[in-house]
């Protein structure tokens, strides 16, 4: 059984900062670099070498300093151009099956931010991973007060599709979905909810509460899809939903395969058993935190949990204001 630091331990893997661990991996990895010289992300080895084929008239000219590990790519004059050559050579890849995550193409934009929060450029959801830069999206736990244990609440959790090429069959929190280029974090999760959980779209305005971010630095291993080892910094925007009793969540897409509504200790013991897909574990643990499921008093590990669920992350964004 996982203990509640095994949850997070699990998708806040990337180490941290002035340890030897993060010394050892930056020595593998290089850094890719904004155009005004600030890092955005991370490339593995082999998606470097796979930028320096890539012809220039596709991604335009590239700097790189062999000793520092960095890479000045993408950095056309506007962002129009820069994303049009970001589009450019992620399609190369794609039509010559360079990497495996580019068979999950999605046809959705992520944002990719520099250090005024300007948007630098955008990127193809299934290849943001390649470049290692922070990605946006939100979560919501929908919940209810009739019938629940404990809390007095039973809350909404879905069981993903097994056809999904991302951790399929695992569970998830109620609503979850990334944010595209543009999209605001309520717009988004007002959109999510009517797709994911057929919840109407007066409803979700109306009741959803926000409760700030969620952030950690994942690296990808084989439940994701593709290639293990790529670096995946994410915030995710958290929201509550409380329901009526009468409001049921059912699919509304081939996302998900089924809901079960639980009370908060039959969700503990799925979590301890490692059912729950990892970055929907970190969300869970919040939404214990603010509610007083978890404290000081019954979890040791208690402060590292929550600093840990609000990771700083290292590259520029709109997190860094929450």
């Amino acid at each position: 059984m996982k203990s509640n630091l095994d949850l997070v331990n699990e998708c806040d893997v990337f180490p941290y900062p002035s340890t030897p661990a993060h010394s050892a991996l930056l020595s593998t990895l290089y850094t890719l670099l904004s155009p005004s010289g600030v890092p955005i992300g991370y490339l593995t080895t082999p998606v470097f070498t796979a930028l320096a084929k890539t012809p220039i008239k596709t991604k335009g000219e590239l700097e790189v300093n062999r000793s520092q590990l960095t890479v000045l790519a993408f950095h056309q004059a506007s962002e129009p151009e820069r994303s049009s050559a970001v589009a450019a050579t992620v399609a190369l890849w794609r039509a010559q099956s360079k990497f495996a995550v580019l068979k999950g193409w999605r046809d959705e934009l992520y944002p990719v931010y520099g250090p005024g929060n300007e948007l630098l450029f955008s990127v193809e959801r299934s290849a943001s991973c390649l470049f290692g830069v922070v990605t946006y999206g939100v979560h919501l736990m929908a919940y209810t007060r009739e019938g629940g244990k404990g809390l007095g609440i039973k809350l909404w959790v879905p069981r993903r599709a097994r056809n999904k090429q991302t951790y399929p069959g695992m569970l998830d929190n109620t609503v979850a979905g990334g944010m595209a280029t543009g999209e605001t974090p309520l717009e988004c999760v007002i959109r999510e909810c009517e797709e994911e959980a057929s919840l109407p779209e007066e409803l979700v305005r109306r009741d959803v509460k926000a409760h700030g971010t969620v952030t950690y630095c994942y690296l990808r291993d084989g439940r994701a899809g593709g290639e293990t080892g790529l670096v995946q910094p994410e915030c995710q925007y958290i929201f509550d939903l409380e329901l009526p009793p009468d409001v049921v969540c059912k699919p509304n897409d081939s996302e998900v395969e089924e809901f079960f509504l639980w009370d908060v200790e039959e969700i503990q013991e799925r979590l301890a058993r490692g059912e729950f897909k990892p970055n929907c574990a970190m969300v869970m643990l919040d939404f214990f935190v603010r509610w007083g499921v978890l404290t000081k008093e019954n979890e040791k590990d208690y402060e590292e949990i929550v600093r840990r669920l609000h990771r700083e992350l290292e590259f520029p964004g709109p997190h860094r204001k929450e």
